[in-house]
């Protein structure tokens, strides 16, 4: 399945525009986000993790860390909002999703989109590729930092997830897109993204 051709065009409209308009913010986020994951646990302060793109080909994600050192080799790849593992300003980042902020980096290079799939863990794809019948046919178009599964299904429900993102897949377009950035921008101003159960 090939993207549709307005995809390209509006990340990188997207994140011109959004450097431009909101530049004191953005240059505040890149200063402040890293001191304050230095000071709370040391270095490192980005982490980077294989991630299942568009077709089922790796790339590398950046994330700010929001764990604690060697967090992988103590539990699973995936979390949950109380896992213990999280530093104190690692809570904060998830339920901002701001520690996905780096992820700009993935979409200027098009490892990922501003909409989609979420991007898996390796381990975690190849585990739910296993359970749930169907679920590569999400690796049809490029993973995006958010989308429909990321703003309204249950994190804990793989299979719905994977409903979404079909569906997401099937009909997306250009004011899809637009609404669930804009959706997305809302719950993080809210800080709601780790919240159970959490409404839009």
């Amino acid at each position: 399945m090939n993207e549709p051709r307005y995809k390209r065009p509006l990340d990188l409209a997207i994140l011109l525009f959004a450097h431009l308009l909101l530049l004191p913010l953005w240059a505040l986020l890149w200063l402040l986000i890293p001191l304050a994951v230095l000071l709370d646990d040391g270095r490192p302060i980005f982490y980077r993790q294989r991630r299942v793109g568009q077709g089922g080909r790796i790339f590398h994600a950046l994330k700010f860390r929001t764990m604690v050192r060697n967090a992988d080799t103590i539990g699973p790849a995936w979390t949950s909002p109380r896992d213990p593992r999280l530093t104190r300003v690692g809570r904060l980042l998830r339920g901002t999703a701001l520690d996905e902020l780096p992820q700009v980096v993935n979409i200027l290079r098009g490892d990922m989109s501003f909409v989609g799939p979420r991007a898996l863990a390796q381990d975690e794809f190849d585990l739910l590729k296993e359970t749930v019948p169907g679920f590569e046919q999400r690796c049809a178009v490029r993973p995006g930092l958010t989308g429909l599964a990321q703003v309204h299904g249950d994190r804990a429900d793989s299979r719905q997830k994977l409903e979404y993102d079909l569906q997401y897949i099937q009909g997306m377009g250009l004011w899809v897109d637009l609404r669930l950035v804009l959706l997305s921008g809302w719950i993080t101003l809210r800080g709601t993204w780790e919240k159970p159960g959490r409404k839009v």
